[in-house]
């Protein structure tokens, strides 16, 4: 059967993914494409590498005949992404790839994002997307909201060993390296080439990454209690990949089990053998997520690296995740792609 979908925010880097990953789908076929401020162009003259593909013209999303539409994708800046869903037909599916919904509490919203929410109904309503842990909630979900990607890169990492009670839980740091493409496309003068290449820098320091607040949300929830880790991002001078570096207080061998046995028949989540940690190169362009565990020279201690692609399994490619569930589909249906390499 197939599906009919809408992507709202489709001139951006996670509407673009969206496109690409549709392409393959056996089920999805989509039939609008809007981004206001691209109107009435293709989407070949916007992404040339998609110009391949049979696609209708982009438009606002005020145009799109909802009717026929099975799912929506909203793919918007946050603050925007709650203004326009509010609008949106309520019998729609929606799985929003903003920042918008995450948060449960309006008051953690209003804290990290520095604004009150506009449509708090909604957000309650709205089911956290990380796909792995809520499958059973997203499943009978109208609406979804997709994790940020750092925030899944550490949660992919931390959650297991926090519920099994493994970890010091005032002893965690993180510290993560995400690609540019991580902020965005709009244009950014820090972002331009020569400002960014060969080098790197970190950003966000010191607990004010608006990630911290689904970590906190997430992290209390499983723990019982606050759970408050030590996190640095930094920028690094690549396109895609997310590469995450999680220091902890407990025994090595045994969190390389409970994340073994957390993550053995997850299609897209792969342990690598004890001592062995992964590269961004081995999951380009793909689903999936490597995690590796080695001791520490300092006993009673591990490190944990997780790598995956920001723009699929951090967002887009898990946005399709979560509507191949909500559309009663083969969850691994149109995602798996083998990595790009080199």
């Amino acid at each position: 059967m197939t599906q009919s979908i809408a992507i709202i925010g489709a001139s951006g880097y996670t509407g673009a993914e969206l496109v690409r990953l549709i392409a393959t789908h056996p089920s999805f076929r989509i039939k609008a494409l809007a981004a206001n401020s691209k109107a009435g162009q293709s989407m070949a003259q916007v992404f040339p590498h998609l110009r391949h593909l049979d696609l209708p013209d982009l438009v606002t999303w005020e145009q799109i005949d909802f009717a026929g539409i099975d799912l929506v994708f909203c793919a918007l800046p946050h603050k925007t992404s709650q203004e326009v869903i509010a609008q949106l037909p309520a019998h729609l599916k929606i799985v929003d790839l903003s920042a918008d919904f995450r948060l449960r509490d309006p008051a953690a919203y209003e804290k990290w994002y520095g604004t009150p929410h506009a449509a708090p109904d909604l957000q309650k309503e709205a089911v956290y997307g990380l796909t792995e842990f809520y499958r059973d909630a997203i499943r009978g979900a109208r609406f979804v909201a997709g994790t940020g990607c750092n925030a899944a890169t550490g949660q992919y990492i931390l959650r297991p060993l926090i519920a099994d009670g493994l970890i010091d839980l005032d002893d965690i740091i993180l510290d993560l390296a995400c690609g540019v493409t991580g902020a965005g496309r709009a244009l950014k003068e820090p972002l331009l080439h020569s400002e960014l290449s060969e080098g790197t820098h970190a950003y966000s320091v010191g607990g004010v990454h608006r990630h911290l607040g689904e970590f906190d949300q997430e992290f209390r929830a499983l723990a019982g209690r606050e759970v408050q880790i030590q996190f640095t991002p930094h920028l690094a001078p690549f396109n895609r990949g997310i590469l995450a570096t999680g220091y902890v207080k407990g025994d090595a061998r045994a969190v390389h089990a409970a994340l073994q046995a957390a993550y053995a028949a997850e299609p897209f989540l792969e342990v690598l053998p004890f001592g062995e940690t992964p590269s961004t190169h081995h999951v380009r362009g793909s689903n999936f997520c490597h995690l590796g565990v080695t001791g520490d020279r300092i006993p009673g201690r591990a490190i944990v690296v997780a790598a995956l692609d920001n723009l699929c399994k951090g967002s887009s490619g898990q946005a399709i995740q979560n509507a191949n569930l909500m559309l009663g589909l083969d969850e691994t249906a149109g995602l798996m792609l083998v990595p790009c390499f080199p």
